[in-house]
């Protein structure tokens, strides 16, 4: 069903490279990576952004503006859209610079609907 869901989003995604579930512990629960995205160490760029994940998640808290819900990280040759399913995981869509942005947050809000059931703590 993960895989299924993920897959989905990237299929759906113009320029997608790959989606995953994460735990905010960095290691990955469900993945599916096209070839550009296995060859661009996309699970290994998910897993080391899980610090920015937690330090938003800290940071909105903390400063009681409420949880967070997506971080977009633009870099020179990839997008990440990160959308979270509960405190302990969230989803990421990663693109490349000139995927459909748009289109992945929409695709990401689905597919985190879908999965936000089973993530429910």
């Amino acid at each position: 069903m993960f895989k299924d869901l993920l897959e989905n989003a990237v299929q759906r995604t113009e320029g997608s490279l790959g989606a995953l579930i994460m735990g905010t512990d960095g290691i990955a629960v469900e993945k599916f990576l096209s070839e550009a995205g296995s060859d661009a160490n996309l699970d290994i760029a998910a897993a080391e952004f899980t610090a920015v994940v937690r330090g938003a998640q800290r940071s909105g808290s903390d400063i009681g503006l409420g949880k967070l819900n997506e971080v977009v990280v633009l870099l020179d040759d990839v997008i990440l859209i990160m959308r979270l399913l509960s405190r302990d995981y969230f989803v990421v869509l990663a693109l490349g610079a000139d995927g459909n942005l748009g289109r992945g947050r929409f695709e990401l809000r689905k597919a985190e609907l879908q999965l936000s059931k089973e993530f429910a703590v």
